[in-house]
């Protein structure tokens, strides 16, 4: 079992043993008020929803059916992270109730969504955010600040020490070693890379021309997945990468705060919020595919909007009524916990306007 696994497994696990010792300290009274506050936006509907998609959701999902399970007896989700490319496809399939996905629906996939959803539109719900953090270390630097550009520059192999003028200029109170930048990049393809190549297209065009989810080989070196590349620069004084922040997180790595335009800004639920508060769409009412480029290139000030927005793909309407009845209590309680629980599993839980339009759309399912 790899390292990531265990690490993810034992952190669920201990979310799982609070949740439960919680429950066995609390009074009989207050369990079941708390049970009745939560079963008043529930349908109760029963049996297993089965879902399908992105491994990047893994966790959420898993610590979204505890609480689904501790909500409704007798309803579970088996969700199966196969890939966002196989989640779509069994979705539209009807192999899967919903799909998890780090990518919208293709063009040549929404007519069949569609008729998959009994002539109905299949909606995007971006619901669980990972934000991509630019992971490094540097012993001795507790802070770092990066604009986008020198970001691009360190991996493009423009800028190849840490005392660089570019990044002294941005840190004239750090002391920065010349110690020689080892940047590490996801060796396979990847949501993670395609996304933060499209973010380094939209904020800094005249760094950065590439884009897909093999990242260029060109400069510095590869590790398999996200927790390869956080092992890597664990191992590694002067090395850099950019990861789910989750992993930066378990590896202990320093996380660069970045300036998008209007300042640096620190990744935190906070700063994650307002970007997400300002999200554009590509798509109109309930139905959130976002833009992406517009994103990525925003300066609003004190938001962090280098994040993944992965989405739930659900059917507007057209399910059997037993069936929109779970998939509505089971996405209903997920936003009910958003939560710092699901922060500790490396996601930021949505709060504020996004929030509210991910309530309202999880509501209109008929």
């Amino acid at each position: 079992m790899s390292r990531k696994i265990l690490l993810a497994s034992a952190v669920v696990a201990s979310l799982v043993l609070a949740a439960c010792s919680e429950t066995s300290t609390s009074s009989s009274s207050s369990d079941a008020t708390g049970a009745s506050e939560v079963a008043a936006n529930l349908t109760g509907a029963t049996g297993s929803l089965v879902a399908e998609g992105a491994s990047s959701q893994q966790n959420a999902m898993d610590f979204f059916n505890v609480q689904y399970q501790q909500a409704v007896s007798g309803a579970s989700l088996a969700y199966t992270a196969s890939g966002s490319g196989s989640g779509r496809k069994n979705f539209i399939g009807g192999q899967a109730v919903f799909a998890g996905s780090d990518s919208p629906l293709a063009d040549d996939q929404v007519e069949p969504a569609a008729q998959r959803c009994g002539g109905n539109e299949a909606w995007h719900l971006p619901m669980v955010i990972g934000p991509v953090a630019i992971a490094y270390n540097l012993p001795g630097v507790d802070t770092l600040n990066l604009s986008t550009a020198t970001v691009a520059k360190i991996f493009n192999g423009s800028i190849t020490a840490w005392n660089a003028p570019e990044i002294a200029a941005e840190n004239p109170d750090a002391e920065l070693p010349e110690t020689q930048i080892s940047v590490i990049f996801r060796s396979d393809e990847s949501g993670t890379s395609d996304n933060f190549q499209k973010f380094l297209v939209a904020s800094t065009p005249e760094n950065w021309d590439t884009t897909g989810q093999a990242f260029p080989a060109t400069v510095g070196s590869g590790a398999n997945g996200s927790n390869g590349v956080a092992s890597e620069v664990k191992s590694i004084e002067g090395a850099i990468t950019y990861v789910e922040s989750g992993f930066a997180k378990q590896q202990s790595l320093g996380v660069a705060n970045i300036d998008f335009g209007a300042g640096s800004v620190e990744l935190n639920p906070e700063s994650v919020g307002v970007a997400l508060d300002n999200l554009a769409f590509k798509t109109e009412g309930h139905n959130m595919v976002v833009d992406t480029e517009a994103l990525f290139a925003s300066e609003n000030e004190g938001a962090y909007p280098l994040v993944l927005t992965t989405y739930e793909i659900v059917c507007s309407a057209g399910y059997d009524e037993n069936t929109r009845n779970q998939v509505k209590d089971f996405l209903t309680v997920a936003l009910e916990n958003q939560n710092d629980q699901l922060n500790e599993l490396g996601y930021i839980p949505v709060t504020g306007q996004h929030l509210e339009r991910l309530q309202a759309a999880v509501e209109a399912i008929s």
